[in-house]
Order: structure tokens, then C-alpha cells, then sequence
């Protein structure tokens, strides 16, 4: 059996990322965990200047405003892993997952070296600020792990830059 990997996302992954998993494995047998954060811990400049970023101006003030909710964020979480592992069900040598409490990249270097992965993927949407200025969560997880990290966009065949 070839070694685990894990795939850490902030998105439901859907019929474009499970055509982007096949093609990394190609066939083989590894085993697959999907990690979703309960919490993705943004930061409220950086979430303001994305949006903004993004043209997305009415978004941009409406989460200045916005308020965490944890039993909300862990619910939404518990959702994303489901429709995750429903579309990437059958790939490998079989898929699991689980929801990650605390910071995202401390809990996907955690899962890597406790299961000895012999890879790493990040799948999250586009994020212009962290993505220009390498504070993604694959460049913070490749640092910590001295190895390479894929970084994947949600829904598409693009690669991170980290």
C-alpha cells in the first residue's frame, strides 16, 4: 500500500477536484484523509483587502461587521467534510476525514508526521493577498515541513504558487 495522503480544505470539494486527486495518485492505492478546519482563522485586514481585492465590496464591510459563531463554524465544517468525502468516495485506498479544531496548518503538519504521509495537499479558493505575499496555508505548511506541498484551487485544474 502506498503512503497516506492529506488533503487539508477550506471548500466542499466537487467533481473537478476529484478528476485533480486521480490524476495525483494515478491509480495507485493511498489511502486518502481529508482534514477540514472547524475554524479557518482569517484575518479580519487580510479578509477585508481579499474581498476588496475581489470586487466584492458589499462582502468586504458585511464581514467587518460579522460575528463567530462556533457551533456555526464546526456545523459548516462537519458539512464540508461530507460532501468532500462523498466526491473523492471510491479514490485510492480509501478515503476518511475529519474536522480539525485549532489552527489549520498545525493540525495538517500534525497529520502528515503522525501518519508518516507521503504527501501534502492544500485545496482552498483563491486568496490574492496570502497568495502574493506567501502567507497561504501551503507555504506555511511546506515551512514547517520542510517538504513540498500542493497547493490546489477549489473547483479547478490551477496551482497554487507556494
Amino acid at each position: 500500500m502506498s503512503d497516506p495522503i492529506v488533503i487539508l480544505t477550506e471548500e466542499p470539494l466537487g467533481a473537478d477536484d476529484r478528476v485533480n486527486i486521480e490524476t495525483l495518485i494515478a491509480g495507485g492505492d493511498a489511502p486518502l484523509l481529508i482534514l477540514v478546519p472547524a475554524n479557518t482563522e482569517r484575518h479580519l485586514v487580510v479578509d477585508f483587502l481579499e474581498n476588496l481585492s475581489m470586487l466584492e465590496i458589499a462582502k468586504a464591510f458585511r464581514e467587518l461587521t460579522a460575528h463567530s459563531d462556533p457551533a456555526g463554524e464546526r456545523a459548516e465544517a462537519a458539512d464540508t467534510l461530507a460532501a468532500s468525502l462523498a466526491a473523492l468516495a471510491g479514490l485510492g485506498g480509501g478515503v476518511s476525514g475529519e474536522v480539525v479544531e485549532g489552527k489549520a496548518v498545525d493540525g495538517l503538519v500534525a497529520k502528515v508526521k503522525e501518519l508518516s504521509a507521503g504527501q501534502a495537499v492544500v485545496i482552498t479558493r483563491p486568496h490574492a493577498v496570502a497568495d502574493t505575499f506567501h502567507t497561504d496555508w501551503a507555504t506555511k505548511a511546506q515551512d514547517k515541513l520542510g517538504l513540498p506541498v500542493l497547493h490546489l484551487y477549489a473547483g479547478s485544474g490551477f496551482i497554487g504558487d507556494s
